[in-house]
Formats: structure tokens, C-alpha cells, sequence
């Protein structure tokens, strides 16, 4: 099996600490900090490979912070390719107040790419060998509205298969253009993008009979929070509540999700048995503090419970 690339647009180096109460004006405290390469193709190389898998990691980076994302990435033992752009990589930062077990997170919006910087990153997929994709995250801003469309043309072209986990316009345009074998959006995040509230009984399910019916979208995975995610795909729909657990942290839920269920269609699994170890991987996620993934035995653990439901 080839490696699964990923695609990071709008990398991060992930900052994360606690802090017994985060108050205005004054100093904060923190401590165990710890840093991490973040951004959503990138956790989910981090995730493809705790699980076993192979992924090779497709990034932009620039700046005086890009070099120390690329020493955070060779710590992880990511195989990865970056495209240079003059601006910054951004750095975000989690801090876990104790005294309320809350978690703030503060996220910039990262630097402007030029026309020559993405068009670059759509070269290096171009050169790229890989029958899976996975493209997470914001776009930059800079990038055009269609840029994962375009991406999408290219992998379809070449006959692989992509999995896309974004929002807005820009998951619109991908999903107009077509050829996804995976759109994994949050409730809110479908919602926003079919233009109407989907919380009645039935309503989730029948939209998204109406958004794969076209073909342009084959599996349909929407994460429900604490109720759970639900797959919808030419069989139906299946549905599963959340499993019970006790989080330290949101971070890299989604993105575990999508790595994990990424991993196992590419090792040849059925649509619901990935959507079942994207879950296990989902909720593993949030049982590890601050910007740590989650842990293969976690994951293998909720997934064995997770088949006795069903």
C-alpha cells in the first residue's frame, strides 16, 4: 500500500500548557508545555502513522517558525515535502484551565500565499504518488476559493481516491467539482453548506441521501459531538451514539477521525468498519491533554466496544 499523502495548506506549531486560572491583565502562568506540528493534514499523518499506517506529509511552511515546524515534523518521523512561502508559519496555543477543567484555544489566521507559492503546492501533488489523499484545514489566506477542487481534478484524473475535511466555500466549490471518495463535516459545518438546520428526526439522513445521490461524494461521515457521527453511503445509514469518555482535550478529533477511516479504506475495509475505527479514533483523540493525539492501544480499545454495539 502507498503511503496516504496529506495536504497542509495552513500548518500550525501547536503550543499547549495549563494554567490554574486564565484571568485578563494578569500574568498566566503555565506549565507542561509541549509543542507539536499541527494543521489538519498533518495530524493526520501523525494519526495514519501511530496507527501503523504509512503517510507522507505535503506542507507550507516559511519564516523564521517554519524551520521549527520542519524540526517538530522530523521529531515525529514524518516523511514530508515543503513548499517555501515568505510568510510565517503560525503558532497556536491551547491552554487546559485546572480550576474548571475548560480549555482555551487561540488560533491565528496564519500568513497571505501568493499565486506562485500555491501553485507550487499543486505541482508537488502533481509529482506526489499516492492512491489516497487526504486534504484537511482551512485555505490560506491568498488561495483560491477552488483550490481543493482543483486538487480533487488531479486526483481524480490519476484514477486515486481523496478524503476532504473542510468548510465553507471551499467545500462547496470541491464537492461541485466532484470525485470525493469521503466528506467528513461536522453538523454544524453540513448544515452551513446544505443551508438549513438538520436537527429534526430524519433530516440529517435525508440530506444526505440528497448530497451523495449526484455521485460527486460516495461516503458521508458527520460528526455529531457528544451524540455521536453518522455515515451515510449507498447502503443507508448508519448511526452511532458517542462512546462514553472522559476528555482532556478537542484537539485533533476530527483530524483523528479522518486519518483513522482514511487508513482502513485504504487497507481495503468496508465503509462502515472504517467508520467505526474513524470513531474509536475520534474519541481517543480527546483522551489525551492538549495538542497529543491519540494512542493506537486507545483506539483499539474504543473500537472493540464500539463493535459490541452494533
Amino acid at each position: 500500500m502507498k503511503p496516504i499523502v496529506t495536504l497542509t495548506l495552513n500548518p500550525t506549531i501547536d503550543g499547549a500548557s495549563e494554567a490554574e486560572q486564565v484571568r485578563p491583565i494578569h500574568k498566566v502562568r503555565t506549565r507542561n508545555e509541549r509543542f507539536d506540528p499541527g494543521g489538519g493534514g498533518v495530524n493526520v499523518a501523525r494519526v495514519v502513522n501511530e496507527l501503523g499506517g504509512a503517510a507522507f506529509a505535503l506542507y507550507m511552511a516559511g519564516g523564521a517558525t517554519g524551520g521549527v515546524l520542519d524540526a517538530l515534523l522530523r521529531q515525529c518521523e514524518i516523511p514530508a515535502r515543503r513548499i517555501d512561502i515568505a510568510g510565517d508559519t503560525r503558532i497556536s496555543l491551547t491552554v487546559f484551565e485546572t480550576s474548571t477543567n475548560l480549555e482555551y484555544r487561540f488560533v491565528p489566521e496564519g500568513p497571505e500565499v501568493s499565486e506562485p507559492e500555491w501553485r507550487s503546492f499543486l505541482a508537488a501533488i502533481e509529482a506526489a504518488d499516492f492512491e489516497y489523499l487526504v486534504a484537511s484545514g482551512s485555505l490560506p489566506r491568498g488561495a483560491p476559493v477552488d483550490f481543493y477542487a482543483r486538487v480533487s481534478a488531479i486526483v481524480r484524473k490519476r484514477g486515486a481516491r481523496m478524503a476532504l475535511d473542510t468548510s465553507g466555500e471551499a467545500l462547496k466549490a470541491a464537492v461541485e467539482e466532484g470525485g470525493l471518495q469521503l466528506v467528513k463535516p461536522s453538523l454544524g459545518e453540513f448544515e452551513a453548506l446544505m443551508g438549513r438546520d438538520l436537527k429534526a428526526p430524519g433530516a440529517l439522513k435525508d440530506a444526505g441521501r440528497e448530497f451523495t445521490a449526484g455521485g460527486g461524494v460516495h461516503l458521508l461521515a458527520v460528526t455529531l459531538g457528544q451524540d455521536g457521527a453518522v455515515l451515510i453511503d449507498e447502503a443507508g445509514e448508519m448511526r452511532m451514539p458517542a462512546l462514553n469518555v472522559i476528555a482532556r482535550s478537542a484537539v485533533g478529533a476530527g483530524d483523528s477521525f479522518v486519518a483513522a477511516m482514511t487508513l482502513w479504506l485504504a487497507r481495503g475495509a468496508s465503509a462502515r468498519s472504517a467508520f467505526l475505527w474513524g470513531m474509536a479514533a475520534g474519541a481517543a483523540a480527546v483522551l489525551t491533554p492538549g495538542t497529543q493525539m491519540c494512542r493506537c492501544e486507545d483506539v483499539e480499545r474504543l473500537h472493540q466496544e464500539l463493535v459490541k454495539r452494533t
